[in-house]
């Protein structure tokens, strides 16, 4: 194969490429979309398929808009979906759902999938971290790379969230670190500085507070939550109540089937306890809910008493505490990106919950969590999808599951 190539792409792959053939090869074209027409350059050449870069947009897909996002016009990797239409970009995201599930899950059949995006489109985020140059200056970091692209603002940051921050003169922060910057339900800005942390890791040590409260205060329907601001907490301003409002209803339709049992509940992965409230409302008066997750920011947070019910915090390894926990009526469980896996699936299904709602932020791990907890016995019911990251591949997924 030669080392640039016309390609049409076809359809996309997970993970923010496009899709397209060569002589047969399947080749994977980063930031390219299906209809593009793109000169590609081969970087890197397997004998069962390769990978491609854009050289040149020779005839652009009819899902193309304005580019919105500063940063990734400048080579960021925040947001790659960006130059497409939020309609466009829920159609791409739930065929990516159901390839995967399809493929990676090995799901025989496939539950129905229903689909939605959050608004507000852009300025959504909450949340952000960004790296710290040579020159103590803060930016987000290059696609694929650990560079950090000083002085560029992303489209998705909600305002107020790095006022003051991206832009600034070199000196300010310390090269190297990270930062976390957190706006709260309130307005109020919490920014810190950490340690970078190892690839595929959270960096949770707080080295310096440099602006605003060590914990911002979030707001969900009745519920307050103090929030640290390098613990974990969603980033779209509307995806906490819209993941609540999902999971309750899931519970709700898994527990009406199963008849009456222990009012008992699990939250895995739980962080500062989300899901908490939701739990107890399903499983009624007299609950009584084991949060685990190894977090220190989490278990840090001060978050609501759930209302006629007992929460128990487990600071610990979720694939170890299930084993001493009371049997569940109801699970819920928010794994990281990198999933549950069989073993999580195996354990929390040998203690046969009536009902399991698991939510998945990533569709190829998410896929192979269902395709493990098939395996275990349980049948995913349905999948509600969330376009919570516009603007980006990434989607959230929330699905029910009961036993076959």
């Amino acid at each position: 194969m030669s080392e640039t190539a016309t390609i049409t792409v076809e359809r996309m792959a997970h993970g923010g490429r496009g899709i397209g053939t060569i002589d047969g090869k399947v080749v994977f074209v980063a930031g390219a979309f299906p209809g593009d027409v793109v000169d590609a350059a081969i970087t890197k050449n397997k004998k069962s398929h390769a990978q491609a870069e854009i050289a040149r947009i020779l005839q652009p897909s009819a899902l193309r808009t304005e580019e919105p996002c500063p940063a990734f016009a400048a080579g960021a990797g925040c947001c790659d979906f960006s130059p497409l239409a939020p309609a466009a970009q829920l159609r791409l995201k739930e065929e990516i759902l159901n390839d995967q599930l399809s493929r990676l899950g090995g799901l025989e059949e496939l539950p129905p999938i229903a689909a939605r995006s959050l608004a507000p489109a852009t300025g959504w985020r909450t949340r952000a971290r960004l790296g710290v140059d040579a020159e103590g200056r803060a930016g987000f970091r290059r696609a694929r790379s650990r560079e950090v692209l000083a002085g560029k603002e992303c489209a998705q940051n909600a305002p107020g969230l790095l006022a003051g921050v991206v832009g600034e003169g070199a000196g300010r922060f310390t090269p190297g670190a990270e930062l976390i910057a957190a706006l709260g339900s309130n307005g109020r800005r919490g920014l810190v500085e950490t340690r970078r942390a190892g690839r595929g890791r959270r960096a949770e040590r707080v080295e310096r507070r440099l602006d605003g409260p060590a914990a911002v205060e979030q707001v969900v329907g009745e519920d307050r939550f103090s929030v640290p601001v390098a613990a974990f907490w969603q980033a779209h301003e509307a995806a906490p109540e819209a993941y609540v409002d999902i999971v309750s209803g899931l519970a709700e339709e898994g527990l009406a089937e199963a008849g009456p049992g222990r009012p008992v509940g699990w939250d895995l992965y739980g962080g500062v306890g989300l899901f908490v409230p939701t739990i107890a409302s399903a499983l009624g008066e007299g609950a009584e809910i084991h949060s685990v997750d190894l977090s220190r920011a989490a278990g840090g947070a001060t978050t609501p008493e759930p209302r006629l019910a007992t929460r128990r915090f487990h600071r610990a390894r979720v694939e170890s505490a299930v084993a001493h926990l009371p049997r569940p009526r109801l699970v819920v469980l928010d794994p990281p990106r990198s999933g549950a896996g069989e073993a999580v699936v195996g354990r929390v299904a040998a203690a046969a919950p009536s009902a399991v709602v698991h939510v998945g932020c990533d569709p190829a791990t998410l896929a192979r969590d269902l395709g493990a907890w098939a395996r275990a016995g349980y049948r995913a019911r349905r999948v509600e999808l969330v376009d919570a990251f516009p603007g980006t591949h990434h989607a959230e997924a929330i699905a029910l599951l009961t036993p076959a």
